[in-house]
C-alpha cells in the first residue's frame, strides 16, 4: 500500500473533524444524508457527462493505483541493461532473445525483442517513444477524472446549500428553528469543498506523480535499449543511465 496515500487523507479528514469538535460541535451534526446525496450525486453525474462510459469503469484502477505503491528499482533496472550490452558485445545482439523470456516488463521485452529483430534504430525509438507518449495520455484521463470532480464538487456544494437555504427561507414561521436550518444548508458546501481539496484533487496529484515515475523509468530503458543497439561498452551504458539519476541516488548505488 502507499503509506503517504492512506496518511494523508487520515490525517486530513481527522484534523478537520478533530478541529470542528475541539471547537464545540458535534460529529452527528456533520451527517446530513440530503447534503451527500446533492453532492456526491450532484459530482457523480457531471463527472460521467465529462467522460465516456469506458473511462468512468476505470476509476476502481485508478483508485487501486493512487492507494497501491509500485517500486522503481532503477538502479537495478541499470544493472539489467549493462548485463545485456555485455552479453550483446560478447555474443552478438541475437543471444539477447533467450533474455527476453525472463523480463516481467512489457515496455522493456518489447523493446530487447525489436534490438534483436534487428530493426533500425530510428525506428526502435519511435516505437518506443509513441508508446511511452500514448500512455502519459491514458494516465492523463485519469487524473483528469478527479481534477473534474475536484471542480465539480464546491459547485454542487453550493448548490446543496442555495437549495438549503431556499427551503429555510421558505419557512420562516418558527425563528427557533432558524439557525439549525442554516446550519444544516451550509453541510452541503462543507462537504463539497472538502472532498474537492482533501480526495479528488490529492488523488489527481497522485495518478500525475505516478505516471511521470513510469515515464522516467521507461525513458531510462529506451536509452538504455538504444545504446545496446549501438554496441556502446557497459561502462558508458551504465555512466549515460546515470546521468537520468541525482545524485543522492548515485550515491546510494555507489554505497551498496
Amino acid at each position: 500500500m502507499d503509506l503517504s496515500s492512506i496518511l494523508g487523507l487520515v490525517i486530513g479528514f481527522a484534523l478537520l473533524i478533530g478541529g470542528f469538535l475541539l471547537e464545540g460541535g458535534h460529529f452527528v451534526s456533520l451527517l446530513e444524508p440530503t447534503a451527500a446525496m446533492i453532492v456526491f450525486g450532484g459530482t457523480a453525474g457531471a463527472v460521467m457527462l465529462s467522460f465516456s462510459m469506458e473511462d468512468v469503469k476505470q476509476i476502481p484502477k485508478l483508485l487501486k493505483i493512487a492507494f497501491t505503491e509500485k517500486k522503481y528499482e532503477v538502479n537495478e533496472l541499470i544493472t539489467t541493461l549493462c548485463g545485456f550490452a555485455e552479453k550483446a558485445r560478447r555474443e552478438g545482439l541475437l543471444c539477447l532473445e533467450r533474455e527476453t523470456a525472463g523480463i516481467d516488463d512489457d515496455f522493456l521485452r518489447q523493446g530487447i525483442q525489436l534490438v534483436v529483430d534487428g530493426t533500425d534504430p530510428a525506428l526502435v525509438r519511435d516505437i518506443l517513444e509513441t508508446q511511452i507518449d500514448f500512455t502519459d495520455e491514458r494516465h492523463k484521463v485519469g487524473s483528469e477524472i478527479f481534477e473534474a470532480a475536484g471542480g465539480f464538487s464546491p459547485t454542487m456544494g453550493i448548490i446543496g446549500t442555495v437549495m438549503g437555504l431556499v427551503h429555510v427561507l421558505g419557512n420562516l414561521s418558527d425563528p427557533d428553528k432558524l439557525g439549525p436550518s442554516i446550519a444544516v444548508a451550509f453541510i452541503a458546501t462543507l462537504y463539497g469543498v472538502a472532498f474537492a481539496n482533501v480526495v479528488y484533487l490529492p488523488l489527481a496529484s497522485k495518478l500525475k506523480l505516478k505516471s511521470k515515475q513510469e515515464r522516467f523509468i521507461r525513458e531510462i530503458a529506451l536509452e538504455g535499449i538504444l545504446s545496446i543497439q549501438a554496441g556502446d561498452n557497459p561502462s558508458i551504458v551504465r555512466e549515460k543511465l546515470r546521468a537520468f539519476l541525482s545524485e543522492k541516488v548515485r550515491q546510494d548505488a555507489g554505497n551498496e
